[in-house]
């Protein structure tokens, strides 16, 4: 990923006022099935033709259709409280293999391998550079100064895949993530469920 789109998060001091302790790990998503996953996508959706990605946020599954049939359906992690994955219409906007990761804190960076945190895969789908002020991150207060990104990728972290863990992109499996970077193009329309 180039150094463009890396956010750069600068820690707040800590206002005793709004103290919170770190959140529990949400519990991941309960199972359900392809006829529930369908039945929650609008119709609009279902009669578009060609392939898109339609991520539903509650109940933490991403959907590959391809003219409004359901060919693929992934677990995914989601946004946490307060970083959740924007929702709305997007695009594909970059594939990237074996992506580098920069922490957006103190810039370090993580090559590519087994401990990387986007996994193998990188598919970004939004890009905002409005700025971000005191958000909750589970841990602490956050300000981001610069653009913030989001994306699928993988994850060496697998028990997170299912639950609402992220700092907004979509974690999934490792196998999930590299079919899926398979099957898409830039500009592939992808619509993100609240």
């Amino acid at each position: 990923m180039s150094t463009a789109l890396v956010a750069l998060a600068v820690l707040l001091p800590a206002d005793p006022a709004a103290a919170r302790k770190a959140d529990p790990i949400p519990p991941p998503a309960p199972e359900i099935s392809d006829a529930v996953a369908l039945s929650r996508i609008p119709s609009e959706l279902l009669e578009q033709s060609g392939m898109q990605l339609v991520l539903d946020r509650s109940t933490r599954y991403l959907m590959v259709l391809q003219d409004g049939r359901l060919i693929k359906r992934y677990p995914a992690a989601v946004g946490t409280e307060g970083w959740e994955t924007p929702a709305g219409r997007h695009q594909v906007l970059e594939k990237v293999a074996n992506p580098h990761w920069e922490h957006p804190g103190d810039g370090r960076t993580v090559p590519p391998g087994r401990t990387n945190p986007l996994g193998s895969r990188w598919i970004g789908f939004y890009r905002s550079c409005e700025p971000r002020t005191n958000a909750w991150d589970g841990e602490r207060y956050l300000s981001v100064d610069g653009c913030t990104v989001a994306g699928f990728h993988g994850t060496p972290h697998r028990w997170t895949v299912g639950r609402a863990v992220s700092h907004g992109c979509v974690r999934l499996y490792e196998e999930s993530v590299q079919e899926v970077f398979d099957l898409v193009q830039v500009g592939t329309p992808v619509t993100v469920l609240p």
